[in-house]
């Protein structure tokens, strides 16, 4: 009998990549939830390609809505559960920080009470964010899973509250939770509020004669750690499947330790034609979590899991992600 694994988010770059890890494997029955409004952009190759032996199911729902998360746990009680839904741009959690407290911390709460009374033997992958160590001083790193909080935006503070309410419902009910603190991770369909995936899109634009030469940016010397959320989302495979141990809590993050300019001038190394940057002060952060270097020997020493997608790899993947989606006319706001 196949597994049932509900994946929340599963529109978004690592909801889908996670369902593209799920669709290879035919011994899991795919869920996911989605908004009414939510574009099927980055799932619709699997949407064509449903057949009778493989099936993906998706409901939906809103985490802002009890009613709706209860009915589709009591009707599904998966198995396993990916809660990935956020939301996720720390930019712009500035301008809308009640939404995302509402959204990140309620709906995660919403979304565990739900699995709590209607599916309380599921086993249940919450994702916080690295962003919740925010300004780490330098004799702090590499961050490791018992370095204290200094949240540096709206959308941190809100990951700080998912991170709690797992643990609680994890101690409180004896529910079979497992965090993730995930640093720097994109790749292919990475939304183009984010620094790296934004220069991409501005110089697929540029290669297209729809931008001048020029790249706008921000805060160029903050430093990250960079993964691939292909190797993101298989890690979160194992964690679930890999002898998990309810409670516990892991820093995930690549090998790859770079400033933003480095990721800047990589991607600028690769354009077809010559481009500048200048600084944008509009999307430099209030205030900005600069370095976010992990210790991930943790979660490495229960899983065995080590990145096999190389830096310059997932940085090419993204830039000719958008190069087919410029060309494509398959973009909106230039960011």
């Amino acid at each position: 009998m196949k597994k049932k694994v509900l994946i929340t988010g599963i529109t978004g770059m690592v909801g889908s990549h996670m369902l593209d890890y799920y669709f290879k494997n035919t011994n899991f029955e795919i869920h996911g939830l989605i908004r009414w409004r939510s574009t099927l952009d980055n799932i619709q190759s699997h949407i064509k390609n449903i057949n009778k032996k493989f099936r993906i199911f998706l409901h939906y729902t809103d985490l802002k809505d009890s009613k709706s998360l209860n009915d589709v746990i009591k009707t599904i009680k998966p198995d396993f559960i990916h809660h990935l839904a956020a939301q996720s741009f720390p930019k712009t959690s500035f301008d809308i920080p009640i939404d995302t407290y509402e959204t990140n911390i309620l709906g995660t709460s919403r979304l565990l009470e739900a699995i709590k009374n209607f599916s309380k033997n599921s086993l249940i992958h919450v994702c916080s964010s690295s962003e919740i160590f925010g300004r780490v001083p330098k004799e702090k790193l590499p961050i490791d899973e018992n370095c204290t909080f200094h949240p540096a935006s709206p959308y941190a503070i809100s990951k700080i509250g998912t991170d709690i309410i797992a643990r609680f419902y994890s101690e409180a009910y004896k529910m079979k939770v497992v965090t993730t603190r995930m640093f720097t991770h994109t790749g292919p369909r990475r939304g183009d509020v984010f620094a790296e995936s934004s220069f991409a899109k501005q110089i697929a634009m540029i290669e297209e004669n729809m931008q001048e030469p020029i790249v706008n940016v921000g805060n160029l010397k903050s430093l990250r750690t960079v993964a691939d959320v292909r190797d993101a989302v298989h890690a979160y495979y194992l964690l679930l499947t890999k002898n998990p141990i309810s409670g516990e809590i892991y820093n995930i993050g690549g090998n790859h330790t770079c400033t933003v300019g480095e990721i800047l001038d990589f991607l600028l190394s690769k354009s077809k034609v010559k481009i500048s940057y200048r600084v944008d002060k509009s999307r430099i952060r209030i205030i900005d979590a600069d370095l976010q270097i992990p210790n991930t020997n943790k979660f490495r020493k229960h899983t065995g899991w080590r990145p096999k997608f190389k830096f310059e790899e997932t940085m090419l993947d993204l830039l000719n992600y958008w190069r087919e989606n410029v060309k494509n006319k398959k973009y909106f706001l230039n960011r």
